[in-house]
């Protein structure tokens, strides 16, 4: 193919206020809320909402800084396209690129092989861990499938599967409100009582948090559709933070039933936390049948836009010249980066293998935990860039305005995005060696790319030396 990158198709803007927004909650109302409600609690008791309106603050810090990039420069890539223009250095780039695909991937693997479990226990029957990975390869190839086609569909399926999810959740937050005048279960008196165990209060939310700060992420894939979304230097402001408000209500009132239908205990020993809270605060309802396919499309939804993300993250860096440029291919037909979706559809199909493997019974802790860890790592980079930006004189006029956010508000951001990425938020040790492995083989790959460009250099230089060499001298005119 000897099309290059710059004469490729562009993307087709296809989403408007609307899509973007249910893009946003749809992404953010994902795994997490559904299986980390039980965990969260664990840590601090019945206040379980507190980690949740502190990984919202957080977020929402940093969305800020998020909000001022992408409006002033409105290109897919996101933290990766920050991170080179503030620091120049193409091996950083590189390495915050590879850890949010990092992320984005392991999160959608592991989506889809929830999926799959729930998949089985939906219908009643069991193939067994074989039958598992079957189910989970093939849903993830479905995604590639439905990427192929192009973001036009992908964000219209996103908008039907966000509908449902959102809907399993209103179904809890309904049951808990209708508990208040019929159940005897109910007990709100919880929802202030910290049970923190053998760990100090501070340490035990700063765990909480962590935990809580992987079912507010999501909100930072948005940056990376900017290329595909009508107007996103006016859009973003007001969709981003309405849909990251949304969310946060959302889960706190999510908490707060929780607690107050199932003692903290019960919350965490439960497979479906969720399952059990509808079925103590409304047992006439069918919701052991209904919410295991709801769980089903939630965790659907958050493994298709992590893998429309990831790819899109790929191909813009292919156009930023910081990956290959083939990784920026288009389809001239769907406008959809298709050689960047197949590149981290076998990437997110190794990673369903490797969960199957060497996953143990705390493995969704773990995977997000680890996910929250490497971006919480991209965040403190996001908050540090966006104030090195602001003397970027090189950053294109506008006619409208980007965005600006109060200069304190990066500085708090990175402080306590830094504070939860280390040892002393109570991290388990098996999310850095998780973390550990992912960044070393981002190295390995980073080094054996440098190698075969200067290679390539090398040899395009003595074939010019020897090409200049062989040319006959020119005639004295």
């Amino acid at each position: 193919m000897t099309e290059t990158v710059e004469r490729q198709p562009r993307l087709r803007r296809v989403m408007g206020p609307g899509m973007l927004l249910l893009f946003i909650v749809g992404d953010i109302l994902g795994t997490g809320v559904y299986a980390l409600i039980g965990d969260v609690a664990a840590e601090v008791g019945g206040a379980a909402w507190v980690p949740f309106l502190l990984a919202f603050l957080i977020a929402a810090m940093t969305a800020l800084s998020y909000l001022e990039l992408v409006t002033k420069y409105p290109q897919a890539a996101g933290a990766a396209l920050y991170a080179q223009k503030a620091f120049d250095n193409q091996f950083f780039t590189f390495a915050v690129a590879f850890v949010v695909m990092s992320a984005a991937i392991t999160s959608a693997s592991t989506a889809a092989r929830f999926f799959a479990a729930n998949f089985f226990t939906a219908f009643h029957f069991d193939w067994g861990t074989t039958g598992i990975v079957v189910i989970a390869m093939l849903f993830v190839a479905l995604l590639a499938a439905v990427n192929l086609r192009g973001v036009g569909e992908s964000v219209k399926l996103n908008v039907g599967l966000t509908c449902i999810e959102v809907s399993g959740l209103l179904l809890v937050i309904f049951v808990g409100l209708w508990a208040v005048a019929g159940s005897e279960h109910v007990d709100y008196s919880r929802m202030v009582a910290f049970d923190t165990g053998d760990k100090n209060l501070f340490l035990a939310l700063t765990t909480a948090t962590s935990l809580a700060f992987f079912a507010m992420t999501g909100f930072e894939d948005s940056v990376n559709m900017a290329e595909e979304t009508k107007n996103p230097v006016k859009t973003f402001p007001k969709v981003l933070l309405s849909g990251l408000s949304i969310t946060g209500v959302v889960y706190m009132i999510v908490a707060i039933v929780a607690v107050a239908l199932v003692p903290v205990p019960a919350l965490k020993a439960s497979e479906t936390p969720l399952v059990e809270v509808v079925q103590i605060g409304a047992p006439g309802l069918p919701i052991k049948d209904i919410l295991p396919f709801i769980s089903m499309v939630a965790v659907s939804n958050t493994a298709l836009i992590s893998m429309l993300m990831s790819s899109r993250l790929i191909y813009g860096m292919a156009r930023q010249r910081v990956l290959p440029p083939i990784l920026g291919t288009v389809s001239p037909a769907r406008r959809a980066p298709w050689v960047a979706i197949l590149f981290t559809t076998t990437i997110a199909l190794g990673q369903i293998l490797y969960v199957t493997a060497f996953a143990n019974t705390d493995a969704i802790e773990v995977l997000g935990g680890t996910t929250s860890l490497l971006l919480l790592a991209v965040f403190a980079t996001v908050n540090v860039a966006v104030l090195v930006l602001r003397r970027d004189v090189r950053a294109p006029r506008k006619k409208l305005s980007h965005f600006r956010t109060p200069t304190a508000l990066p500085v708090i951001g990175c402080l306590a995005s830094l504070y939860l990425v280390t040892p002393l938020s109570g991290r388990p040790g098996q999310q850095y060696l998780l973390a550990g492995i992912l960044i070393a083989t981002g190295v390995v790959l980073s080094g054996v790319t440098l190698l075969v460009t200067r290679r390539r250099a090398n040899r395009r230089a003595v074939d010019g030396s020897r090409s200049a060499s062989a040319a006959p001298p020119r005639e004295a005119q």
